[in-house]
């Protein structure tokens, strides 16, 4: 089953999340399959970005991994937020509309 993810840069705070986490963990070493295009695509990005393989595939899970968090955190507040009233407070509504000068049509 083929996945793919975003691949929007990361803001300046998942950068340097990632550096330091890069940087500053112990990494696990593990073995995974990968089909002959994906790794000759990946080893070429590598080498183009100046970065080891190890650290583009850390980057890639890491964002894939994001990328399904904030499906889980809409998904959450999507429940939620179906069991709250969308409709405004009457008072409120009230204030609001008062505070909008009339306007004229011509």
């Amino acid at each position: 089953m083929a996945a793919s993810f975003s691949a929007r840069a990361p803001s300046l705070c998942q950068a340097v999340i990632l550096w330091y986490y890069l940087r500053y963990t112990r990494p696990v070493k593990t073995a995974v399959s990968i089909p002959d295009p994906v790794f000759k695509a990946a080893d070429k990005l590598a080498r183009r970005l100046r970065v080891s393989r190890s650290s583009l595939y850390a980057e890639a899970v890491l964002r894939y991994v994001q990328l399904h968090d904030e499906r889980a955190i809409t998904a959450k507040l999507n429940e939620v937020l179906a069991s709250e009233a969308s409709s405004l407070d009457p008072v409120l509504q009230s204030i609001q509309s008062r505070s909008i000068p009339p306007e004229s049509w011509k």
